[in-house]
């Protein structure tokens, strides 16, 4: 299964390309990350729990950092083997973009399963590998500009204060 997405994040391409290498970000920001030791020059060790559909599994595997470029791209790649309930793997292409407001993060990713996982079938497979990843970039954005909510409240309030001023509260319809 592949998918791509882009979304903007609220910090300098340097500060999110720091967060993609640190262990310590990689366990806030990975869906269902119970540890993640290691480091990027070397690799990373991880231990994943994770329910697919009706198989709930321990995955413990390996990622590792590639194709580096500083405050640009990185190719993450991993490799997880759950048990009895088989195996999964997959690759991001990551690329980071400085544009106003912060960074473009735009991400190509592939992903495999095999044993009982595959025997799911695709649907279910891609849904889930479209949450995982939709999860981990949207935690690795929420970890680095802090909780929607508290922007979102922000703005509305922003947006209440010039409406008032604008005069489009309070108004009654003629």
């Amino acid at each position: 299964m592949k998918m791509s997405e882009t979304r903007q994040i609220a910090a300098s391409p340097a500060d999110v390309y720091a967060a993609l290498l640190d262990p310590d970000m990689l366990i806030k920001c990975v869906p269902g990350a119970t540890e993640v030791t290691g480091s990027a020059e070397e690799g990373f060790e991880a231990t994943v729990v994770q329910k697919v559909g009706p198989v709930k599994a321990t995955f413990k595997g390996q990622v590792t950092m590639t194709d580096m470029v500083p405050d640009q791209s990185i190719k993450i790649s991993g490799e997880g083997k759950g048990g009895a309930a088989g195996f999964a793997k997959g690759a991001a292409d990551v690329s980071l973009a400085l544009v106003d407001g912060g960074t473009a993060l735009t991400y190509d990713v592939e992903a495999k399963v095999g044993g009982k996982l595959a025997q799911l079938g695709s649907r279910i497979i891609d849904g889930f590998a479209k949450k995982m990843a939709d999860q981990f970039f949207n935690n690795l954005q929420e970890t680095l500009e802090g909780p929607a909510e508290a922007v979102s409240a922000e703005a509305v309030e922003g947006a209440e204060a010039s409406a008032e001023k604008k005069g489009w509260f309070g108004r009654s319809k003629s």
